[in-house]
């Protein structure tokens, strides 16, 4: 009897250390994108309804489309129209806010302020990876203290905020949009805080405890408390052409930088760990949390080992016992 619970209490113990920890999904190790329409790639957003996924978008003189690229392939895979929109003007930067909304910003101004407003489109993330068109809901943006470019568009994973940074070589402004988007008004974005950086992109981490800020020759990590931000580290931003966009992957764990050109490249590096008491990344939208296989399965070798020692403890009993 003791020899049998001592081979069930190694079985379990090995079981347990046997299950293999969460990993990233094809892809999050950096692609290049293969398909020749996309020769400007400014924005990207990984999704976390389908693993692996990238959306991305061109600058400018393309025309209302999305295409979702392979990250284990750099394929593109789906291409998305958007309609009920007008004609898109400069757009730079994408990015996913709760309940899969995507978020596009035609936010750019390469005359620093000719422009007296801008828009935001969002989309619903389509569930099926196919070749469609989709209504997306237009936006009117304006800025507080007057017009200006920016290419940096990040939305908050909870509470679905959108915030810009403007685009200035001596460092610009993080700007806070209306806790909702009104579709029939203009929406005023405010000045909250100064980014010490030339921003060419901006993401959340899956959290949102953190914000990553990219321009061409490095990069800023900001921690986050509500509309609070605060310098933490510099980001090893990779060299590239023309550097334009950052996300993070969907489960945290990379930070993915895209450049322009032609079969541009997505390089990825490892993201700053998050302080000790960092929640669990989740998408913010009410659906399993990104990265929950990972606390899943914490949560059963736990269980597992915390058996293999109950048996191995009444074991020891029995000895004594004799």
């Amino acid at each position: 009897m003791r020899r049998s619970l001592a081979l069930i209490a190694g079985a379990l113990l090995t079981g347990a250390l046997a299950v293999p920890p969460a990993t990233a999904a094809d892809g999050d190790e950096g692609f290049t994108i293969k398909d020749p329409r996309i020769t400007e790639s400014s924005g990207l957003a990984a999704s976390r309804r389908h693993p692996g996924i990238y959306w991305t978008h061109n600058d400018s003189d393309d025309g209302p489309y999305l295409y979702a690229v392979d990250g284990a392939t750099g394929r593109t895979v789906a291409t998305v129209t958007l309609s009920g929109i007008g004609s898109p003007r400069d757009v730079e930067a994408i990015s996913i806010g709760p309940g899969d909304q995507i978020y596009v910003g035609d936010i750019g101004d390469n005359l620093d302020g000719s422009w007296p407003y801008v828009w935001i489109y969002r989309l619903p993330e389509p569930a099926e990876l196919t070749d469609r068109t989709i209504r997306a809901t237009q936006y009117v943006v304006k800025y507080a203290d007057g017009a200006r470019n920016a290419e940096s568009l990040a939305v908050h994973p909870k509470t679905g905020r959108v915030y810009l940074i403007d685009k200035k070589e001596d460092g610009g402004h993080l700007y806070e949009g209306p806790e909702q988007l009104s579709a029939s008004g203009t929406n005023v974005f405010e000045p909250i805080a100064p980014v010490d950086l030339w921003a060419t992109d901006a993401a959340f981490s899956p959290d949102g405890r953190q914000l990553a800020v990219r321009g061409y020759f490095g990069g800023i990590l900001y921690d986050w408390n509500g509309s609070d931000i605060r310098r933490r580290d510099r980001l090893d931003v990779p060299l590239q052409r023309q550097g334009e966009s950052v996300t993070y992957s969907a489960d945290g764990t990379k930070l993915l930088y895209g450049s322009e050109g032609e079969e541009s490249s997505v390089t990825a590096e490892d993201a700053p760990e998050a302080d000790e008491g960092t929640a669990t990344p989740s998408t913010g939208n009410g659906n399993a949390a990104v990265g929950g296989a990972g606390a899943s399965s914490g949560l059963k070798v736990a269980a597992v080992v915390a058996v293999a020692v109950a048996a191995l403890l009444w074991l020891r009993r029995l000895r004594r016992s004799d």
